[in-house]
């Protein structure tokens, strides 16, 4: 009778002991897993939201660039269409041409910006010829001059021309003459006659804000 009873308790002592066993390596696992899934599950977080920024600070920096390119661009733009301070090209200005009866006859030119252009004739003389041939080349006489002279709004300079300077018949006959700022301006203006006149040995005075001053004559 007490072997059984012997045999029982020690059965009862193994069982329980297994349980406390089991219930010890359940309690040490969960905490253990639980841990190791929680870090994982907040570093792929971690890396996703690094990436988002990243993403976000290249997608900034570049709208920062496009904009400052453009703006730099349209600065540009706006300082090229205005043209303050900058010489003034033929094709920026509108000229026009009144023959006048002094001095034996010639022919004053007018010059003025057009809308919205500031510029300065810098060079003293106009380059004036009649027709393409070194003999129509207006020679000038260093009457008047201003330099440089700032053409804007109603602003105007003036030069005149004489077609012919020598007494004796001759010469040749022009219905336009050609006028631009400088030798090397690449868009002259070609300018026509009130009715075609007989060139030789043309003059042209310098530019100047005085009227008076581009009536030409050789002293």
């Amino acid at each position: 009778m007490r072997t059984r009873l012997a045999n029982r308790s020690a059965r009862l002592l193994l069982a329980a002991a297994a349980a406390t066993a089991l219930a010890a390596t359940t309690t040490a696992c969960g905490p253990e897993d639980n841990g190791a899934a929680a870090p994982a599950a907040s570093a792929s977080t971690s890396t996703d939201a690094s990436a988002d920024a990243s993403d976000g600070a290249e997608s900034g920096t570049g709208g920062t660039d496009s904009g400052a390119e453009d703006s730099g661009s349209e600065a540009g733009a706006g300082a090229d269409k205005g043209g303050v301070g900058q010489s003034c090209g033929t094709n920026e200005l509108d000229l026009t041409l009144t023959p006048k009866s002094q001095a034996g006859g010639y022919y004053q030119v007018t010059a003025k910006a057009k809308s919205g252009i500031t510029c300065y004739l810098d060079v003293n003389t106009p380059s004036v010829a009649f027709g393409s041939k070194p003999e129509g080349v207006a020679s000038p006489v260093g009457q008047g001059g201003e330099d440089p002279i700032k053409l804007s709004g109603s602003a105007v300079a003036y030069t005149g021309i004489s077609p012919k300077t020598t007494k004796e018949d001759g010469g040749v006959e022009f219905e336009n003459v050609i006028v631009s700022v400088t030798d090397e301006d690449p868009n002259p203006a070609e300018l026509a006659l009130p009715e075609p006149a007989v060139v030789e040995k043309p003059i042209v005075t310098n530019w100047s804000t005085n009227p008076g001053e581009t009536v030409p004559v050789i002293v």
